[in-house]
């Protein structure tokens, strides 16, 4: 009464969709993780990048200034020793701020890379 040839064939139907749904779901899934890795490791190389140039621009003029103020002191080592200090000073200073600086941020961006839809 309740199986007939064409029930039957629905439910195959159905369950062969099914698989097939679940299938393409998981493609999605990989391809979705892809891409976010992909944006995740660009970021962090493009950060380094940007890092090594203003790395290189800060040990320049930091030589200049130093020597700059090693010639208003009459005396490089108390140029270097200020440049030095203000390092100290902005070491400091991030290291407080670290949370609202370097964390919030960091944390918000990968949240943003990670929980957006596709």
């Amino acid at each position: 009464m309740f199986s007939s040839d064409k029930n039957i064939e629905t439910i195959a139907q159905l369950v062969e969709q099914l698989k097939q749904y679940g299938g393409l779901k998981l493609e999605m899934l990989k391809l979705d993780a892809t891409e976010k890795t992909v944006k995740i490791i660009s970021a962090l190389i493009l950060g380094f990048v940007l890092l090594l140039i203003v790395c290189a621009v800060a040990i320049c003029a930091s030589f200049a200034v130093a020597y700059a103020l090693g010639d208003l002191f009459d005396s490089d080592a108390l140029g270097f020793l200020c440049v030095a200090g203000f390092y100290l000073l902005l070491l400091i200073i991030v290291y407080v701020r670290k949370k609202a600086w370097i964390e919030r941020p960091l944390v918000k961006f990968l949240a943003t890379i990670l929980l957006e839809e596709v």
